[in-house]
């Protein structure tokens, strides 16, 4: 996650990086955002390109893990919801 909020408003971007780089340093490719001030849902996920990064062997980190089980869980309502 790399921050780019100002002081007392954190927004993350939540982003494909070489465990090299630094946190705010470059990074490969920007697959959602975080905002932890709002409220209900305050995160937003690429599925289609975490599950590409994962299957290149990407490992995600612990809060970044969270975000990927809950919008996997949300993703079948929200199909239903739009058919």
């Amino acid at each position: 996650m790399k921050r780019v909020g100002t002081t007392n408003t954190p927004v993350f971007r939540i982003v494909v990086a070489d465990s090299r780089s630094p946190r705010d340093g470059k990074f490969i490719e920007e697959i959602g955002t975080y905002q932890p001030l709002k409220k209900g849902d305050n995160f937003t996920l690429k599925l289609d390109r975490v599950e590409h990064w994962m299957s290149k062997g990407a490992l995600p980190s612990d809060t970044v893990a969270s975000f990927i089980r809950k919008a996997r869980r949300n993703a079948p309502a929200a199909t239903a919801a739009a058919a």
